[in-house]
């Protein structure tokens, strides 16, 4: 499910010690829509650069997707 996605991302940027990784994925709202999300996550060092948790961001990019879809829709019919 979505939450054991959520946690592998940042189990992942926390064992690859990558803090540039961006995943996307799909998520389901309490109310039952589906929601593409983009989830930065980066390790969070101490002083020591030993890892001490983990940062994540997650933002909604539903809507920049669909617009994306849509223009390659229109790009691919004056192509034809």
């Amino acid at each position: 499910g979505e939450r054991f996605g959520v946690q592998q991302v940042l189990t992942n940027a926390i064992e690859n010690d990558d803090d540039r990784a961006n995943y996307d994925f799909p998520l389901i709202t309490k109310d039952g829509q589906r929601r593409e999300i983009l989830l930065n996550a980066c390790p969070r060092k101490n002083a020591k650069g030993e890892i001490m948790g983990v940062l994540g961001v997650g933002q909604d990019i539903t809507e920049i997707n669909v617009q994306r879809r849509n223009a390659e829709s229109i790009a691919d019919d004056l192509t034809r």
